[in-house]
């Protein structure tokens, strides 16, 4: 079985592994490039990286509609279960789970965290994957961090990078972290969605794999990649 992740746009991805759909940071509402509306998901897990607004999203409503079980750290958690939400999974950095689908860790992620009403929203994370065998890692918001090199020890077969850069790494980091990690697959995100963030990925893209031996794949939003 293989796993298929679809490109929703910014940071948002939609994974079918089985039988189970996996939203991770579901920004589609005000989203200008998202590739589906909120109405239009029905995960059965949604993770959510940090607090903020791009990132946490639709994640209340989506899950109230649709029961799905919502993974974050434990102070996200904590205030999504005073929105309202029953089924919410806390964990931290450094930690890791195994669901039905496979097994989730919450990796550093280098940059701030607040909740919409200004709540503390704990640490940042990215995610760690394991997926049929395979391990995807989703950075999710972060600036460039030499630990990526440990993440990058466990094997990475497929990387989903930000490259937009004054939030994020931009594509010069971007390529040092590809460096770092030596995923056998990459894909660009976390730009385009606003001026501020506008970047070529396939710039990127020719200055990566001239540059290391990962092949990096440009999605349009709703483009998919199969792992």
């Amino acid at each position: 079985m293989s796993a298929r992740i679809t490109w929703l746009s910014h940071a948002c991805l939609e994974i079918r592994t089985g039988e189970t759909t996996i939203l991770i940071d579901p920004y589609l509402s005000g989203n200008p490039l998202a590739a589906a509306s909120p109405e239009e998901v029905s995960p059965d897990y949604i993770l959510v990286s940090h607090g903020h607004g791009d990132h946490l999203g639709d994640t209340i409503d989506i899950a109230k509609r649709t029961g799905a079980t919502v993974v974050a750290n434990h102070e996200i958690a904590t205030w999504l279960r005073g929105q309202g939400l029953e089924k919410v999974h806390s964990m931290h950095i450094g930690g890791g789970h195994s669901f039905a689908f496979g097994r989730v860790e919450l990796t550093i992620a280098h940059h701030g965290s607040s909740l919409p009403d200004g709540s503390y929203g704990g640490a940042p994370c990215g995610f760690l994957l394991t997926l049929e065998g395979k391990k995807l890692y989703h950075a999710c918001d972060t600036g460039l961090f030499y630990d990526m090199k440990l993440i990058g020890e466990k094997g990475v077969d497929l990387a989903f990078l930000p490259i937009g850069d004054n939030f994020t790494m931009g594509p010069d980091d971007a390529l040092r972290a590809v460096k770092l990690i030596e995923p056998k697959r990459a894909v660009p995100i976390h730009y385009d969605t606003f001026d501020l963030v506008a970047q070529d990925p396939k710039a990127w893209k020719a200055l990566v794999e001239a540059q290391t031996g990962t092949e990096v794949i440009v999605l349009e939003p709703g483009g998919a990649v199969e792992m």
